[in-house]
C-alpha cells in the first residue's frame, strides 16, 4: 500500500465517536449539529428531473461533460460573479465534478510536482481534504492561523518569501468552514500577486458561497477578483463550486471548476483515466439546479431565520461572532476546553457538537481551534432551536 496513506490523520468525526465513546446520554431526543449536511428538502424540479432521465444510466458521460451544461455553469458564474461576457469559455474554463470533495482531492494530485519542494497552504481551521489531497500527493501542508484578532482569515504578510517560494498550491474558502470568515476582494487580489510573483497556484473552494445573510451582499469569489485585474484568462486560478449547500443536494455529488484553462486541460486529462465522469441524469438534473434561484433565495432566508433564532437564545452565554455566510457558528465555550464542553453537553443534553480543535493543527501559537466548537445549523428550525435552548440550558447550569 502506498506508505503516504499512513500519514493521513483521523477524521474529525472519528475523533468525535471515540470522545463520546461509553457516554450515555440524557433521555431526549438526540439533536446533531456536527455534519455540514444540509436537512432542508431538494428542489423538486431537480427531482423530476432526475426521474425523467433516469434512462441515462443506460450511456456512458464523457468526462468534460455535456455541453449545455458547461454553458449553463459558465453562464451561472459569469452572472454570479461579474464576468466580462464570453470570458469564461466552457468549452475551455469549465470542467462538471462529482462535488468539491471529490474535486478538491483529485486536483492537488493532478497540480503537484513532487520533483520540487512542494508546499500545499491551507487555512487552520480547516477542511481536513485539503490536508490529505497533500499528503497523498507527496506535498507537505503549510497551516496559515485564522484566529479571531484577524477575523478568522489567514495573515498573508505573516508568510516570509523564502516559504512563499515552495508553495504550489495555496487554498482559501471563502464563506469560511468552519469559521463563516469571508475573504475580501483585496485579500484574493493579493493572493494573486502572490501566485504571480512565487507561481504558485491559488484554488479557491467556495461551496458555501450562495449561502449568506445579507441579500444584498453576496460574497466575493476568486474568478470577480480576476476580472476586476483585468485577468480575463484567470492565470493561475481555480474555483471550486457545488449544488450540495446551493441547492440542498449532498447526496448528488455534482458541483464545477472553473478557471485557468491552462490548469483544466490537464485536470480533464488526470480525470479522464481518474474514471470519474458525473453520470448524464445527473448533468441534466443539474442543469435545472443551475438555472434556478427561486430555490436558493428561499434557502437563504430559511438559514436566515435560524441564525437570528440561535443567537437570540446563545448570544448571553456564547462569545461568537455574526457570521456573514455559510450554516455554521464558531463559538468560543465557557471553561475553555472544548473537548469537555462537547462530550458533557452530550451527556446532559444529548447534543452533538464539534471541538474546535479537532478541526485545526497546532502551530508555534498553539491550536486555533482549540477552546470553540463548531454547530452546524443545518437540522429544520424547531430542531435547531431546540439545539440552542438545551445548550444554553447547559451552560446556565454547568458555568
Amino acid at each position: 500500500m502506498n506508505p503516504d496513506l499512513d500519514a493521513l490523520k483521523p477524521y474529525p468525526f472519528e475523533k468525535l465517536a471515540a470522545l463520546k465513546a461509553g457516554v450515555r446520554p440524557a433521555d431526549r431526543s438526540p439533536i446533531a449539529l456536527t455534519i455540514g449536511e444540509p436537512q432542508h428538502a431538494p428542489p423538486a424540479a431537480v427531482l423530476e428531473a432526475l426521474a425523467r432521465h433516469e434512462g441515462d444510466v443506460a450511456r456512458y458521460p464523457a468526462t468534460a461533460g455535456l455541453p449545455e451544461l458547461r454553458e449553463t455553469l459558465a453562464g451561472w458564474a459569469t452572472r454570479r460573479f461579474g464576468l466580462a461576457p464570453g470570458s469564461l469559455d466552457p468549452a475551455r474554463h469549465v470542467l462538471p465534478v462529482n462535488g468539491t470533495r471529490e474535486a478538491i482531492f483529485a486536483f492537488v494530485q493532478a497540480a503537484v510536482d513532487r520533483r520540487r519542494p512542494a508546499k500545499v497552504a491551507m487555512p487552520n481551521p480547516f477542511y481536513q481534504i485539503y490536508e490529505g489531497a497533500a499528503l497523498l500527493a507527496g506535498g507537505e501542508p503549510l497551516y496559515l492561523d485564522c484566529n479571531a484578532d484577524n477575523a478568522f482569515r489567514p495573515d498573508l504578510d505573516a508568510v516570509p518569501a523564502e516559504v512563499w517560494r515552495e508553495v504550489q498550491v495555496a487554498f482559501v474558502c471563502s464563506p469560511g468552514n468552519p469559521t463563516g470568515a469571508v475573504t475580501p476582494l483585496e485579500e484574493f487580489e493579493t493572493l494573486i500577486r502572490l501566485a504571480d510573483e512565487h507561481d504558485f497556484i491559488v484554488a479557491s473552494d467556495e461551496c458555501y458561497s450562495e449561502l449568506y445573510l445579507d441579500e444584498a451582499a453576496p460574497p466575493p469569489g476568486l474568478l470577480e477578483a480576476c476580472a476586476r485585474l483585468g485577468r480575463d484568462d484567470y492565470r493561475r486560478c481555480i474555483v471550486f463550486h457545488s449544488l450540495s449547500k446551493r441547492s440542498n443536494l449532498p447526496g448528488l455529488r455534482s458541483g464545477f471548476v472553473a478557471g485557468d484553462a491552462a490548469l483544466i486541460e490537464p485536470f480533464k486529462r488526470f480525470r479522464t483515466y481518474h474514471g470519474c465522469a458525473m453520470p448524464l441524469h445527473v448533468q441534466k438534473a443539474s442543469i435545472v439546479a443551475w438555472n434556478d434561484e427561486i430555490h436558493v433565495r428561499a434557502n437563504r432566508d430559511a438559514y436566515r431565520e435560524k441564525f437570528a433564532a440561535v443567537t437570540e437564545i446563545l448570544a448571553p452565554v456564547m462569545d461568537f461572532a455574526a457570521p456573514r455566510a455559510s450554516f455554521y457558528l464558531w463559538p468560543a465555550v465557557p471553561g475553555g476546553d472544548d473537548e469537555a464542553f462537547t462530550r458533557e453537553l452530550f451527556a446532559a443534553e444529548h447534543v452533538s457538537v464539534l471541538p474546535g480543535r479537532y478541526m485545526s493543527r497546532d502551530g508555534a501559537n498553539g491550536n486555533p481551534g482549540a477552546g470553540r466548537v463548531r454547530l452546524a445549523l443545518v437540522a429544520e428550525a424547531a430542531a435547531t432551536a431546540e439545539a440552542a435552548r438545551r445548550i444554553r440550558a447547559f451552560i446556565e447550569r454547568r458555568y
